[in-house]
C-alpha cells in the first residue's frame, strides 16, 4: 500500500451515517482514565495535546479531527491544557501512551496572539478557557508541549499542527519578540507537521501508522512537512533562502515569502526545501480541496455541541456562545487580503458543504434546550464566497501569478450570489427558526461584481439577516494603503453605502422594516505604507461619515500573512518596492487617536499630529 493511496482515502472503512458512531450519542472523548475504562479501552492509538479547554463543536479543532479520527475506527483522548510546570507525568500522561503517535495543537488561535494585544501587553480574557480565564497555556505552546512529549513519550510519533504550526512552518517573523525563528517544527523536535485543515493530511497518517509504516518513511503527504539531512530524495523542488540567508539579509525574507506564496496551490504547487542549521524543512505542497461530500461528513460526526462537563463550574468555555449557533457552510477564501492568513491556511478554493448537510445541522439546533430560534450565522471567512472563484480553480487551482479581486475584479471571476441567496431562503424555511443573521463578513466588492443577483442578494440580506447594523471592513480610505492591503479603493465603499441606503429606504417604504438600518465599517491602522499623512486621510474619511469606533483596530503583524513581510522586510514582495512601516509605539498611538478623533481624550494628538502634517482645517476638528 503506497502512501499516496492512504492519502486519497477518506471515507471510513464501515459506512458511516449522520450522527452514528462507535459510541453512544451524547459520549464525549475521553479525558481520563475512567472515560476510557467505560469504553473497554486500555490503549489508546492517538493522544490529542491541546492548548485550548476541550468543547466538542466542529468549529474546534481538536473535537474535529478527534472525531474524524474517531469515525475511522481509532481510539483517540484529549488532554486539554494541561500543567506544563508540575508533575509533567500525571499531566501529560494520565491517559498513557498511545499506540501511534501524539498529536500536538496550540490552539483556535496562535498562542502569542491569544495572550498579547497589538500593543504586546497581556489579553485580560482568554475566550478559548474555562471562565474566561488567562495563563493557562504556555506561551508558544507547539513548542513547549512538543518538548514535553518527546521527552515522556519517547520513541512515540510526535504530529503537530493546527493555526500556529500552520503559519509558522517556515522561517517567520515573531512580532512578540520582534526577531525572526525557525521554522517551528526545528524547535517543536517533531516528526510532522500537518499544515492547511488538516483532514486529509491526519487520515493518510493515521492509516500509514496502523499499516506499520514507520513514521520517518512518512514524507509525500500533501499538507506536510518534515526534516530531512539532505536533498538527495528529493525531485522537483524549489530551494528557499535558507535560515542562515534570512538572517544575513531582510530581502531574502521577502523572497523566500514569494517563492512559497507562489506555490501554495494542490494543483501546481512543487515542493519546497528551507535548509536549517541542524536540517533542511521539506514543504509538500497543499492537501486538495475537499469535495462537498467530504465537508458533510466531517461536520456531521457525533459532536456534543458543548463544552465537557469538568467546566461548568468553571464558567464553561466563552468562546462557544459565539459558535454554538452557528453553521459553517464553507472554508476557503480568495480574497487575499494582504494582512491575512486565511488562505494561506484553508486555501484560495472555496470548499462547500450541500445544502442538504447544513438544513441538518440547523434542525439538530432547533432541538436544543437553549435554542431561541435564531441562527447567528451562516457562512465562512467571508460570507459571500460561497463557491470557487471560477471553474478553471477547479481544474488548474488558483493562479499563480493573479489575484481574483485585486487590482481589479477578474474577467473570468463568477460572482453569482445565486447559490449562497439559496441556502439561505431554505434555512430560512426550517421550522423552529426564527432568523438568520449573517455575521461571517461581507466582501461587498465582490457583490457589486454580481450584475444579476447582487441587488437581489442585498435586498433579502437587509431584509431578513441584518439586525439594524450590517459590519463590512473597508479597512482604509489612503489609495496607497488600499492597494498594500490588496483591497478595492473606497469608491466601492462609497457605491456600496448608497445601494445599501437604497435598499433599507425601499424596504421601510414597503413596510418590509420599521427602521433604517445602517453599515458599520471596520477600519485598521499602522498597517504596512500607513503613515502620519495616510493616518490622516482615513480620520478624514472617518469624520466624513461621523463615524468613531469605540475600539481601533491596530494592526498585528501575525506569522503568514503578507503585511507581516512587508513590515519585516520593507519591502513588498511582489513588486520590489520600498514599504513604510511605523513600529513606534507613540506613532501607532496617534494613528488610533485620528480614527478616533471624537474622543476628548484623543483631541491634543489629533491636534498635534495635524500641525505637524501642516493641516489647519479639518473635518476632524469640528467634531470635537
Amino acid at each position: 500500500m503506497t502512501l499516496n493511496n492512504l492519502n486519497n482515502n477518506f471515507q471510513c472503512s464501515t459506512p458511516h451515517n449522520y450522527f452514528q458512531c462507535s459510541t453512544p450519542q451524547g459520549w464525549f472523548l475521553p479525558v481520563s482514565r475512567e472515560d476510557m475504562q467505560a469504553r473497554g479501552w486500555d490503549e489508546l492509538d492517538f493522544l490529542y495535546i491541546s492548548g485550548d479547554a476541550y468543547v466538542d463543536h466542529p468549529s474546534f479543532a481538536p473535537a474535529l479531527i478527534c472525531r474524524l479520527l474517531e469515525a475511522h475506527g481509532y481510539k483517540v483522548g484529549i488532554i486539554a491544557q494541561p500543567d506544563w510546570h508540575n508533575d509533567l507525568d500525571q499531566n501529560f500522561m494520565k491517559l498513557g501512551r498511545p499506540k501511534l503517535a501524539v498529536l500536538i495543537g496550540a490552539g483556535n488561535l496562535d498562542s502569542m496572539l491569544a495572550k498579547l494585544t497589538a500593543n504586546k501587553k497581556p489579553r485580560s480574557t482568554d475566550a478559548y478557557s474555562p471562565g474566561g480565564k488567562t495563563g493557562l497555556r504556555p506561551d508558544r505552546a507547539t513548542i513547549v508541549y512538543s518538548q514535553i512529549a518527546r521527552r515522556l513519550f519517547k520513541d512515540t510519533p510526535l504530529i503537530i499542527g493546527g493555526i500556529e504550526a500552520s503559519l509558522r512552518r517556515l522561517v517567520h517573523y515573531d512580532y512578540w519578540a520582534d526577531s525572526l525563528r525557525r521554522s517551528i517544527l526545528m524547535d517543536a523536535q517533531a516528526d510532522i507537521l500537518i499544515y492547511g485543515m488538516g483532514e486529509l493530511q491526519i487520515l493518510a497518517i493515521a492509516n500509514a501508522l496502523a499499516n506499520n509504516i514507520p513514521v520517518s518513511e512518512i514524507k509525500d503527504i500533501p499538507g506536510t512537512c518534515y526534516i530531512a539531512h539532505d536533498l538527495s530524495n528529493i525531485k522537483n523542488f524549489i530551494e528557499l533562502p535558507s535560515w542562515q540567508d534570512i538572517n544575513q539579509d531582510k530581502l531574502n525574507f521577502a523572497r523566500a515569502f514569494k517563492l512559497a506564496y507562489q506555490e501554495q496551490d494542490a494543483f501546481h504547487g512543487k515542493i519546497l526545501a528551507q535548509a536549517h542549521e541542524k536540517g533542511i524543512v521539506i514543504h509538500n505542497p497543499p492537501a486538495r480541496p475537499l469535495t462537498s461530500q467530504e465537508l458533510d461528513e466531517i461536520y456531521e460526526l457525533n459532536y456534543t455541541r458543548q463544552w465537557h462537563p469538568d467546566y461548568d463550574n468553571l464558567g464553561g468555555v466563552p468562546a462557544l456562545s459565539e459558535v454554538k449557533f452557528s453553521i459553517t457552510a464553507h472554508r476557503g477564501c480568495f480574497g487575499s487580503c494582504a494582512f491575512c492568513a486565511i488562505h494561506a491556511h484553508q486555501g484560495r478554493i472555496i470548499q462547500a458543504r450541500s445544502d442538504e448537510s447544513i438544513i441538518r445541522d440547523i434542525k439538530i439546533l432547533t432541538k436544543l434546550p437553549d435554542f431561541k430560534g435564531y441562527i447567528h450565522d451562516i457562512g465562512g471567512p467571508t460570507a459571500n464566497f460561497h463557491h470557487a472563484a471560477c471553474a478553471e480553480q477547479l481544474k488548474r487551482g488558483a493562479c499563480k501569478n493573479k489575484e481574483c479581486l485585486f487590482p481589479e475584479p477578474c474577467r473570468n471571476l463568477d460572482a453569482s450570489h445565486e447559490a449562497y441567496l439559496n441556502l439561505l431562503r431554505k434555512c430560512r424555511a426550517v421550522k423552529g427558526v426564527k432568523k438568520i443573521f449573517v455575521r461571517s463578513g461581507l466582501r461587498y466588492d465582490y457583490l457589486l461584481c454580481d450584475k444579476k443577483h447582487g441587488r437581489e442578494f442585498l435586498a433579502e440580506l437587509c431584509e431578513h439577516h441584518v439586525s439594524g447594523q450590517l459590519k463590512v471592513a473597508p479597512e482604509h480610505a489612503s489609495p496607497k494603503v488600499l492597494r498594500l492591503m490588496r483591497k478595492c479603493g473606497i469608491d466601492k465603499y462609497r457605491k456600496f453605502a448608497a445601494l445599501y441606503d437604497e435598499c433599507n429606504r425601499n424596504l421601510v417604504k414597503a413596510k418590509k422594516l420599521k427602521n433604517m438600518q445602517y453599515l458599520v465599517p471596520y477600519f485598521m491602522t499602522s498597517h504596512p505604507g500607513a503613515g502620519l499623512n495616510e493616518a490622516i486621510e482615513l480620520g478624514e474619511f472617518a469624520a466624513e461619515l461621523n463615524f468613531c469606533p469605540e475600539q481601533a483596530q491596530d494592526f498585528i503583524p501575525t506569522p503568514g500573512s503578507l503585511a507581516t513581510c512587508m513590515y519585516y522586510s520593507g519591502i513588498d514582495p511582489f513588486t520590489g518596492q520600498e514599504v513604510y512601516s511605523e513600529k513606534r509605539e507613540s506613532e501607532r498611538k496617534v494613528q488610533r487617536a485620528l480614527l478616533q478623533h471624537r474622543m476628548p481624550r484623543n483631541r491634543n494628538l489629533v491636534i498635534k499630529a495635524l500641525k505637524r502634517a501642516g493641516i489647519i482645517k479639518s473635518k476632524m476638528l469640528n467634531n470635537f
